[in-house]
């Protein structure tokens, strides 16, 4: 299997975190992509029609695309449990929250590097951070016991959310006020999947 992959994406993070996790990672080749909302690489759109990463190219079946999808697929694969069927509405809601806080997240980046200086709107950018700071509340309201349960894909997808907020938006102190969600991470961001797939 190849997937198209750049490592400073916070969804390919998803994606190498549960291959780590799950005993896969020799199984997978990374192609190393340099695509952009404005400019999709040609080999990417070939295998994803969108132009998004993770793509995961199969031998036998078509592309899977869409970080949830991918880290269904390798979970089934190796029949690894993070989607624990006991406890699957909330591991699905949980990593949809994340991977919503996440999108926010990305968006606002995108907006900064790719819209012209002049027509970049501050108010939509506030928007989008309103979308991740009521999705941090309910992490730390609601999902901490959830957190500190054992390992499922709800904590991989709020995990890598919450190393992206470190990487792309530390500014904005995500972590005041928060401080069962921020002991959480720095425990979980202490697993060795989460430390060899950290981005520079």
């Amino acid at each position: 299997m190849k997937l198209m992959h750049s490592p400073a994406s916070p969804f390919v993070r998803k994606v190498m975190v549960t291959l780590i996790e799950t005993g896969q990672l020799d199984d997978v080749e990374r192609v190393n992509v340099a695509t952009s909302p404005i400019a999709t690489d040609a080999e990417l759109a070939s295998a994803n029609p969108v132009g998004k990463i993770p793509a995961l190219i199969r031998e036998n079946g078509p592309t899977l695309y869409d970080s949830r999808v991918i880290c269904r697929f390798l979970d089934a694969r190796a029949e690894a449990g993070l989607y624990p069927e006991k406890r699957i509405w909330d591991t699905l809601t949980l990593e949809a929250t994340a991977d919503g806080l996440t999108d926010a997240a990305v968006a606002i980046v995108y907006e900064e590097r790719f819209r012209p200086k002049e027509h970049v709107s501050m108010d939509w950018i506030e928007g989008q951070w309103a979308k991740v700071s009521r999705a941090l509340d309910a992490l730390e309201t609601r999902w901490m016991s959830h957190l500190n349960g054992p390992l499922d894909m709800g904590q991989i997808a709020v995990g890598c959310g919450l190393g992206y907020l470190d990487f792309r938006h530390d500014v904005r102190s995500w972590r005041t006020g928060r401080e069962g969600l921020s002991a959480w991470f720095e425990k979980f961001g202490q697993r060795e999947s989460m430390l060899s797939t950290k981005p520079g």
